[in-house]
């Protein structure tokens, strides 16, 4: 793991936490070691012990009494949770201002010509934050991003391989409701990311 230099150190370090679940560098069960994290990067345990904090509240991480922190066991119901909450806010998001098309037509010609799976998460994602930034809401734009939704769709994929995967298709059937100003484009944006925590 490269020495992080720059700050703020808390974000740094969450990102390379976030990293490592998502490669699997770490699995469910797994110790994530405050000091050989904080010897890795160079940084005194704090910004470490910070980090490992927000994950906790993510519910990706769990501290134990005398055993540190460990990488939760998580479950196809922690799974269906995250979504339905997500699924809610985005409807809500949609049914307080209508999405800009050209943004979200940019993110879908992105998710065509994207290729690793990584790629088409990342762009799925930003798509998806598109809607609900736009909907001009702090509050629900704040709720939505704790959720921690990238990290969330990477991990439900590798540990329940469900049919996550942010492919263009899926996309483009909602891009087309939002421009045609489908009444229930709220309601098919729901069912889209709803879909997202089923299983094959």
């Amino acid at each position: 793991m490269k020495p992080v230099v720059r700050s703020p150190l808390r974000d740094q370090i969450r990102r390379t936490l976030l990293d490592g679940l998502i490669s699997g560098r770490w699995g469910p069960g797994d110790r994530v070691v405050e000091r050989q994290l904080a010897a890795e990067a160079g940084v005194s345990q704090a910004p470490v012990r910070e980090a490992l904090r927000e994950l906790a509240a993510l519910r990706l991480i769990e501290f134990s009494p005398n055993k540190g922190a460990r990488v939760r066991e998580l479950t196809q119901a922690d799974l269906r949770e995250v979504y339905v909450v997500r699924a809610g806010l985005e409807e809500t998001a949609v049914r307080l201002r209508r999405p800009p098309i050209a943004a979200l037509r940019t993110h879908l010609t992105r998710m065509h010509a994207a290729g690793p799976v990584a790629d088409q998460v990342r762009h799925g994602v930003a798509f998806h934050r598109e809607i609900v930034r736009a909907a001009g809401n702090e509050v629900l734009l704040s709720v939505w991003e704790s959720l921690g939704i990238e990290v969330w769709t990477h991990l439900s994929i590798r540990l329940f391989r469900t049919h996550a995967l942010e492919n263009a298709a899926d996309h483009a059937h909602l891009l087309a409701a939002f421009e045609r100003d489908d009444p229930g484009a709220g309601v098919l944006l729901r069912e889209h990311v709803l879909s997202y925590a089923e299983t094959p």
